[in-house]
């Protein structure tokens, strides 16, 4: 079973213990997250596909911890102006593991 779910922007494909790496939020590690916004369940008893969200579907999750994306260097050159710029980035993000879906009955 897995479902597809949007969250801050982004859409994400979630299973029962996979682990995902969501918008950071302040939150406690070791606490529950809902995800409501299911686009998406496919199960043993078929495809669900929401109009646009599923009504009564949701995802629930743990969250494991904070976590840091990869840097990003940015450099910003102009020839023959002796401009030169370089800086970087590092989003930060939270590793959620997906405990339960849930789907309504059809």
């Amino acid at each position: 079973m897995y479902a597809i779910f949007k969250d801050g922007g982004h859409q994400y494909r979630a299973e029962v213990g996979k682990e995902l790496y969501v918008d950071v939020r302040e939150i406690e590690p070791g606490t529950e997250l809902v995800f409501d916004q299911v686009m998406l369940v496919s199960g043993e008893k078929g495809t669900l596909i929401g109009q646009p969200l599923v009504a009564g579907a949701q995802i629930t999750a743990e969250v494991m911890c904070k976590a840091k994306g990869p840097k990003l260097v940015i450099r910003w050159f102009r020839r023959r102006k002796n401009s030169r710029k370089k800086t970087g980035h590092r989003q930060t993000y939270i590793k959620v593991k997906v405990k339960k879906i849930v789907a309504p009955q059809a």
